[in-house]
């Protein structure tokens, strides 16, 4: 082992960049939410970028090092020690045997991204280490006592600084409309991309739910199952979005009344609950 998990926080995964093209086999591709920030962890510590990072929820995550490590965090932003000292977010640090990690909680934005030069490594499924939390595919979430292997580090490259640029409070991303936007009424339309969407605690991987004024239906029928992407947003029959995230099912009979823009999917992972949603015609 070279990290021992002292504390997980609230939900603390194992996620790269998944399993993509294993839809029509009944698996989303799951992997990490934000992907810029997993990618940009694993930049500052010299890793391929789709290395396994640890995907951090809301913060409180401590390890303890048990070999000398290149670590680097991203994406949310909150306080970060080593062996009770403050480092810098975005930028790699060292950490040497016996001293302690910890990630206190974040101040802007959701999700974090730990990378350690080498990689984390656990078991692979389907060719991925990614936690899915829907199939229950891959590692299970990061429990106190666990033991995390991390693979040989090369020579970290030269890169800038990682500043955050997670907007707080208040979020606007692209979408496309349809497939089913024909299936409501043309003020439903007008609704939908009028509204500040409040974000709800019941939040997650599978999909971010969002409370607001009703997108009644001009179709009343019911649609057949069919296939589902990250960022597709769903309308429930209760008339509310849905926004599909990276462990959604491959399938659903909700109508997608429209589908983020890949450019922004990466700003979903990082809406916290109360936090508002915009949309914006793409």
């Amino acid at each position: 082992m070279t990290f021992m998990v002292l504390s997980p926080g609230l939900q603390s995964l194992i996620q790269d960049a998944g399993r993509p093209g294993l839809g029509s086999s009944g698996v989303t591709a799951s992997g990490a939410f934000d992907r810029s920030a997993l990618r940009q962890a694993n930049a500052l510590v010299g890793n391929p970028p789709d290395a396994a990072c640890l995907e951090v929820l809301a913060g409180g995550l401590r390890l303890c090092a048990t070999r000398e490590h290149t670590v680097a965090v991203t994406g949310a932003v909150g306080d970060i020690r080593v062996a009770g000292h403050p480092v810098e977010h975005g930028r790699p640090f060292v950490v040497f045997p016996d001293q302690e990690v910890a990630l206190g909680l974040f101040d802007i934005g959701m999700r974090a991204y730990m990378a350690a030069g080498g990689g984390f490594e656990v078991g692979s499924v389907l060719d991925s280490q990614s936690s899915d939390t829907l199939s229950d595919l891959g590692p299970d979430p990061l429990d106190a006592g666990d033991e995390l292997g991390v693979g040989a580090a090369g020579h970290s490259a030269e890169t800038s600084d990682v500043p955050a640029l997670i907007t707080s409070g208040s979020t606007a991303v692209d979408v496309l409309l349809g497939p089913r936007d024909d299936w409501f009424s043309t003020d439903a339309i007008s609704r939908f991309f009028a509204t500040s969407w409040i974000v709800s605690a019941m939040s997650n991987r599978v999909g971010i739910r969002l409370d607001g004024p009703e997108l009644d239906r001009a179709n009343a029928g019911e649609l057949p199952s069919e296939p589902c992407v990250f960022g597709s947003i769903q309308v429930t029959s209760a008339g509310q979005p849905v926004v599909l995230g990276p462990d959604h099912p491959v399938t659903g009979g909700y109508p997608v009344i429209a589908v983020v823009a890949d450019r922004h999917l990466d700003r979903l992972a990082q809406l916290r609950p109360g936090e508002t949603l915009r949309f914006r015609r793409a």
